[in-house]
Protein backbone atom coordinates (compact mmCIF):
# COMPACT_ATOMS: atom_id res chain seq x y z
CA UNK A 1 0.00 0.00 0.00
CA UNK A 2 1.33 3.93 -1.15
CA UNK A 3 -1.10 6.04 0.84
CA UNK A 4 -1.38 9.76 -0.52
CA UNK A 5 1.51 11.87 1.49
CA UNK A 6 -1.88 13.66 3.27
CA UNK A 7 -3.40 10.45 4.38
CA UNK A 8 0.01 8.60 5.38
CA UNK A 9 -0.09 8.63 9.35
CA UNK A 10 -4.12 7.01 8.88
CA UNK A 11 -2.62 4.32 6.45
CA UNK A 12 -0.08 3.36 8.58
CA UNK A 13 -2.18 3.11 11.14
CA UNK A 14 -4.93 1.36 9.39
CA UNK A 15 -1.89 -1.55 8.49
CA UNK A 16 -0.85 -1.46 11.99
CA UNK A 17 -5.09 -2.70 12.83
CA UNK A 18 -4.15 -5.67 9.99
CA UNK A 19 -1.26 -6.94 11.65
CA UNK A 20 -2.51 -6.56 15.56
CA UNK A 21 -5.75 -8.64 13.92
CA UNK A 22 -3.45 -10.87 12.38
CA UNK A 23 -2.28 -10.64 9.48
CA UNK A 24 0.71 -12.56 8.36
CA UNK A 25 4.09 -10.22 8.54
CA UNK A 26 4.63 -9.05 4.69
CA UNK A 27 1.19 -9.76 3.69
CA UNK A 28 0.74 -6.07 3.76
CA UNK A 29 3.03 -3.68 3.82
CA UNK A 30 2.92 0.14 3.30
CA UNK A 31 5.67 2.84 2.10
CA UNK A 32 4.57 6.11 2.43
CA UNK A 33 6.18 9.05 0.67
CA UNK A 34 5.51 11.68 -2.68
CA UNK A 35 4.49 10.23 -5.44
CA UNK A 36 6.62 12.01 -7.64
CA UNK A 37 9.92 10.62 -5.40
CA UNK A 38 8.66 7.22 -5.41
CA UNK A 39 5.99 6.33 -7.92
CA UNK A 40 8.40 5.21 -10.87
CA UNK A 41 10.75 3.22 -8.34
CA UNK A 42 6.93 1.43 -7.72
CA UNK A 43 5.54 0.86 -10.35
CA UNK A 44 8.58 -0.51 -12.40
CA UNK A 45 10.34 -2.57 -9.77
CA UNK A 46 10.62 -5.99 -10.98
CA UNK A 47 8.69 -7.52 -7.64
CA UNK A 48 5.91 -5.63 -8.37
CA UNK A 49 3.60 -7.70 -10.48
CA UNK A 50 -0.18 -6.00 -10.45
CA UNK A 51 -0.79 -2.50 -9.86
CA UNK A 52 -4.17 -0.83 -8.52
CA UNK A 53 -3.95 2.82 -8.77
CA UNK A 54 -6.42 5.29 -7.68
CA UNK A 55 -5.68 9.44 -8.11
CA UNK A 56 -6.06 11.86 -10.78
CA UNK A 57 -4.84 12.17 -14.20
CA UNK A 58 -1.26 10.55 -14.14
CA UNK A 59 -2.85 7.66 -15.46
CA UNK A 60 -1.26 7.76 -19.35
CA UNK A 61 2.30 7.81 -17.83
CA UNK A 62 1.79 5.08 -14.83
CA UNK A 63 0.60 2.44 -17.70
CA UNK A 64 3.61 3.75 -20.06
CA UNK A 65 6.10 2.90 -17.14
CA UNK A 66 4.03 -0.36 -15.96
CA UNK A 67 4.64 -2.04 -19.39
CA UNK A 68 2.68 -5.60 -19.51
CA UNK A 69 1.90 -5.37 -15.56
CA UNK A 70 -1.48 -6.13 -14.86
CA UNK A 71 -3.36 -2.06 -14.29
CA UNK A 72 -6.98 -1.31 -12.42
CA UNK A 73 -7.34 2.93 -12.09
CA UNK A 74 -10.00 4.58 -10.48
CA UNK A 75 -8.61 7.99 -11.65
CA UNK A 76 -11.02 11.27 -10.75
CA UNK A 77 -14.40 12.37 -12.28
CA UNK A 78 -16.81 14.67 -13.43
CA UNK A 79 -20.02 12.75 -11.79
CA UNK A 80 -22.75 14.11 -13.69
CA UNK A 81 -26.23 14.03 -12.35
CA UNK A 82 -28.85 14.56 -14.90
CA UNK A 83 -32.63 15.52 -14.17
CA UNK A 84 -35.65 15.18 -15.97
CA UNK A 85 -38.97 17.28 -15.84
CA UNK A 86 -40.73 14.44 -14.15
CA UNK A 87 -38.09 13.53 -11.05
CA UNK A 88 -39.23 13.95 -7.68
CA UNK A 89 -37.69 16.44 -6.54
CA UNK A 90 -36.92 16.23 -2.96
CA UNK A 91 -35.73 13.06 -3.53
CA UNK A 92 -33.27 14.43 -6.32
CA UNK A 93 -32.40 17.35 -3.39
CA UNK A 94 -32.23 15.01 -0.64
CA UNK A 95 -29.37 13.11 -2.80
CA UNK A 96 -27.66 15.85 -4.60
CA UNK A 97 -27.08 16.89 -0.58
CA UNK A 98 -25.71 13.37 -0.15
CA UNK A 99 -23.59 12.57 -3.01
CA UNK A 100 -22.45 16.42 -3.95
CA UNK A 101 -21.70 17.54 -0.28
CA UNK A 102 -20.97 14.14 2.35
CA UNK A 103 -16.80 14.22 3.32
CA UNK A 104 -17.13 18.41 2.00
CA UNK A 105 -17.38 16.96 -1.53
CA UNK A 106 -13.51 15.10 -1.58
CA UNK A 107 -15.02 11.69 -2.71
CA UNK A 108 -13.92 10.69 -6.92
CA UNK A 109 -17.90 10.13 -6.94
CA UNK A 110 -19.61 12.48 -5.49
CA UNK A 111 -21.95 14.61 -7.70
CA UNK A 112 -20.01 17.37 -9.12
CA UNK A 113 -22.38 18.98 -12.06
CA UNK A 114 -26.21 18.63 -11.49
CA UNK A 115 -27.38 18.30 -15.62
CA UNK A 116 -31.39 20.19 -14.87
CA UNK A 117 -34.16 20.65 -17.49
CA UNK A 118 -34.98 24.27 -17.45
CA UNK A 119 -38.48 23.87 -16.41
CA UNK A 120 -37.84 22.53 -13.34
CA UNK A 121 -34.58 23.68 -12.22
CA UNK A 122 -35.94 26.77 -10.17
CA UNK A 123 -37.64 24.37 -8.10
CA UNK A 124 -34.30 22.49 -7.81
CA UNK A 125 -32.55 24.97 -6.93
CA UNK A 126 -34.80 26.21 -4.22
CA UNK A 127 -34.37 22.76 -2.69
CA UNK A 128 -31.01 22.39 -2.87
CA UNK A 129 -30.53 25.74 -1.68
CA UNK A 130 -32.47 25.22 1.47
CA UNK A 131 -31.08 21.75 2.43
CA UNK A 132 -27.58 23.73 1.80
CA UNK A 133 -28.03 26.42 4.91
CA UNK A 134 -28.90 23.44 7.04
CA UNK A 135 -25.17 21.51 6.29
CA UNK A 136 -22.75 22.36 9.72
CA UNK A 137 -19.39 23.56 9.07
CA UNK A 138 -16.69 23.37 11.39
CA UNK A 139 -13.81 20.94 12.45
CA UNK A 140 -14.59 17.39 12.62
CA UNK A 141 -13.94 16.79 16.08
CA UNK A 142 -17.43 18.11 16.26
CA UNK A 143 -19.01 16.02 12.89
CA UNK A 144 -19.69 18.94 11.04
CA UNK A 145 -20.90 17.87 7.92
CA UNK A 146 -18.40 20.44 6.08
CA UNK A 147 -14.69 20.06 7.15
CA UNK A 148 -11.62 21.37 5.87
CA UNK A 149 -10.51 20.07 2.87
CA UNK A 150 -7.24 18.32 2.56
CA UNK A 151 -4.99 20.76 2.12
CA UNK A 152 -4.12 24.57 1.15
CA UNK A 153 -3.34 24.14 -2.26
CA UNK A 154 -6.73 21.86 -2.24
CA UNK A 155 -8.80 25.48 -1.02
CA UNK A 156 -7.00 27.58 -3.44
CA UNK A 157 -7.43 25.09 -6.37
CA UNK A 158 -11.08 25.28 -5.24
CA UNK A 159 -11.10 28.88 -5.34
CA UNK A 160 -9.70 29.28 -8.18
CA UNK A 161 -12.65 27.27 -10.14
CA UNK A 162 -15.56 29.73 -7.81
CA UNK A 163 -13.50 32.91 -8.74
CA UNK A 164 -13.32 31.84 -12.38
CA UNK A 165 -17.04 31.29 -12.01
CA UNK A 166 -17.86 34.10 -9.99
CA UNK A 167 -16.42 36.60 -13.22
CA UNK A 168 -18.32 34.64 -15.69
CA UNK A 169 -21.50 35.52 -14.37
CA UNK A 170 -22.70 32.27 -12.48
CA UNK A 171 -25.43 33.15 -9.84
CA UNK A 172 -24.18 32.64 -5.97
CA UNK A 173 -26.73 30.78 -4.40
CA UNK A 174 -25.11 31.80 -1.18
CA UNK A 175 -22.28 33.71 -0.03
CA UNK A 176 -18.80 32.33 -0.41
CA UNK A 177 -16.46 31.88 2.12
CA UNK A 178 -13.58 30.39 3.39
CA UNK A 179 -10.99 30.31 6.40
CA UNK A 180 -7.79 28.57 5.56
CA UNK A 181 -8.89 25.05 4.36
CA UNK A 182 -12.14 25.60 5.38
CA UNK A 183 -14.43 26.45 3.05
CA UNK A 184 -18.72 26.97 3.39
CA UNK A 185 -20.78 24.93 0.77
CA UNK A 186 -21.38 26.74 -2.37
CA UNK A 187 -24.14 26.23 -5.11
CA UNK A 188 -23.40 27.74 -8.27
CA UNK A 189 -26.29 28.24 -10.62
CA UNK A 190 -26.72 29.04 -14.38
CA UNK A 191 -23.10 28.09 -14.61
CA UNK A 192 -22.10 27.68 -18.68
CA UNK A 193 -19.73 25.68 -20.29
CA UNK A 194 -16.86 28.24 -21.00
CA UNK A 195 -16.51 28.28 -16.65
CA UNK A 196 -13.82 25.50 -15.40
CA UNK A 197 -16.04 24.10 -13.01
CA UNK A 198 -18.15 22.58 -15.88
CA UNK A 199 -15.41 20.42 -16.76
CA UNK A 200 -13.07 20.76 -14.01
CA UNK A 201 -13.31 18.52 -10.73
CA UNK A 202 -13.46 20.91 -7.29
CA UNK A 203 -13.02 18.32 -5.13
CA UNK A 204 -14.51 20.15 -2.27
CA UNK A 205 -18.12 21.48 -1.28
CA UNK A 206 -18.91 23.44 -4.38
CA UNK A 207 -21.74 22.30 -6.69
CA UNK A 208 -22.16 23.86 -9.94
CA UNK A 209 -25.74 23.92 -11.85
CA UNK A 210 -25.95 23.98 -15.42
CA UNK A 211 -29.70 24.15 -16.73
CA UNK A 212 -30.29 22.15 -20.01
CA UNK A 213 -33.17 22.08 -22.68
CA UNK A 214 -33.06 18.49 -23.82
CA UNK A 215 -31.62 15.57 -22.68
CA UNK A 216 -29.52 15.49 -25.38
CA UNK A 217 -27.60 18.06 -24.28
CA UNK A 218 -27.19 16.75 -21.11
CA UNK A 219 -25.73 13.43 -22.46
CA UNK A 220 -23.35 15.73 -24.63
CA UNK A 221 -22.40 17.76 -21.73
CA UNK A 222 -21.24 14.53 -19.79
CA UNK A 223 -19.86 12.61 -22.95
CA UNK A 224 -17.88 15.60 -23.31
CA UNK A 225 -16.09 15.00 -20.16
CA UNK A 226 -12.34 14.00 -20.28
CA UNK A 227 -13.48 12.02 -17.01
CA UNK A 228 -16.27 9.30 -17.00
CA UNK A 229 -15.98 7.84 -13.50
CA UNK A 230 -19.71 7.83 -12.53
CA UNK A 231 -23.03 9.13 -13.31
CA UNK A 232 -26.48 9.31 -12.26
CA UNK A 233 -29.93 9.88 -13.66
CA UNK A 234 -33.15 11.15 -11.94
CA UNK A 235 -36.71 10.09 -13.79
CA UNK A 236 -39.91 8.38 -12.66
CA UNK A 237 -39.75 6.66 -16.56
CA UNK A 238 -37.37 3.23 -15.76
CA UNK A 239 -37.15 3.31 -19.60
CA UNK A 240 -35.87 6.72 -19.89
CA UNK A 241 -33.22 6.12 -16.95
CA UNK A 242 -32.15 3.05 -19.00
CA UNK A 243 -31.32 4.89 -22.22
CA UNK A 244 -30.19 7.88 -20.90
CA UNK A 245 -27.50 5.79 -18.70
CA UNK A 246 -26.78 3.15 -21.52
CA UNK A 247 -26.09 6.81 -23.26
CA UNK A 248 -23.88 7.84 -20.95
CA UNK A 249 -20.16 7.26 -20.91
CA UNK A 250 -19.61 6.59 -17.51
CA UNK A 251 -18.44 3.28 -15.73
CA UNK A 252 -21.16 3.35 -13.53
Amino acid sequence: LKPPTQGAVAALHMVHCFHLAGFPKGLISCITGKGSEIGDFLTMHPGVNCISFTGGDTDIAISKKAGMIPLQMELGGKDACIVLEDADLDLVAANIIKGGFSYSGQRCTAVKVVLVMESVADALVEKVKAKVAKLTVGPPEDNCDITPVVTESSANFIEGLVMDAKQKGATFCQEYKREGNLIWPLLLDHVRPDMRIAWEEPFGPVLPVIRINSVEEGIHHCNASNFGLQGCVFTRDINKAMLISDAMETGT
